[in-house]
């Protein structure tokens, strides 16, 4: 008579036994094939069914951490909350931007950059803040809204590379979200600029889908950051309100993270 176990569970080697259980000797070893698989079947018809494992209930009081990006963004205050139109109107106007940047990455990526534009090494964190940002920004020099006479020609070193088409289609995955990161963490430190605010639509709308754990904790992290610098605006008519409603949008509504969406009074 088979046993349950052979009952549920189909043979892979069958073979044919001779000898019976008395003739076996567990504690030798086997002289053919035949009685290494027969003894392979006494031992583990010897083991339970089922074991329970004894475990010492102090081990499971350790502290552990669990890094998760759960937190949820700061609510708007009154009356600074972007209506639910506006925000489809903003999601679908940034799926037309993600759309032609793949449409026409190949065409941008082989224009010729200017002579000035020196790209920073992947791993180069000061770089990418000085190239994005610029040495004003950056290094704090002066405001990027500073009032003091213009200068004869534009000197994107100081005020920092805008995210030229042909600049971000010459970008790979890593790159982007390397760069992504690097300003996010400036970020968290420090006030919001123009210079961030078009570098941070850019790099988004080159970010590939469906996110990787690590761009998913970043853009969550940006979108925090923006909804906790809104609640310190004094006016709805600050010009930084529909940048930040427009990455806290774009954050949770096209990129699916919709704990951290605003929800229209």
């Amino acid at each position: 008579m088979k046993s349950d176990a052979e009952e549920l569970m189909p043979r892979l080697l069958p073979v044919e036994f001779r000898d019976s259980a008395e003739d076996l000797d567990l504690n030798g070893p086997p002289r053919n094939p035949q009685e290494y698989l027969r003894q392979v079947q006494l031992e583990a018809s010897l083991c339970p069914e089922v074991v329970v494992a004894q475990i010492d209930p102090k081990k499971l009081k350790k502290k552990q951490t669990v890094n998760a990006s759960v937190a949820g963004c700061h609510a708007a205050p009154m009356g600074f909350c972007p209506s639910l139109n506006w925000q489809q109107q903003q999601v679908s106007n940034f799926s037309d931007v993600r759309q032609s940047i793949t449409k026409n990455r190949k065409h941008w990526s082989s224009q010729t950059l200017d002579d000035n534009v020196l790209m920073p090494k992947l791993t180069d964190e000061e770089g990418w803040k000085r190239f994005c940002l610029g040495e004003k920004v950056y290094l704090g020099t002066s405001s990027c809204d500073t009032d003091a006479e213009p200068e004869p020609a534009l000197d994107y070193r100081k005020v920092g590379f805008p995210p030229f088409l042909s600049i971000v289609s010459r970008l790979n995955q890593s790159t982007v979200l390397m760069v992504l990161e690097i300003l996010i963490s400036w970020f968290e430190e420090r006030p919001f600029v123009p210079q961030l605010g078009r570098w941070f639509y850019a790099l988004l709308a080159c970010l590939e889908k469906p996110l990787l754990p690590e761009a998913h904790s970043s853009i969550r992290q940006l979108a925090r950051r923006c909804s906790q610098l809104r609640t310190t605006l004094e006016s709805q008519e600050d010009e930084k309100l529909p940048a930040l409603n427009l990455l806290i949008c774009l954050v949770a509504r096209y990129f699916e993270q919709n704990d951290l969406a605003d929800q229209p009074e």
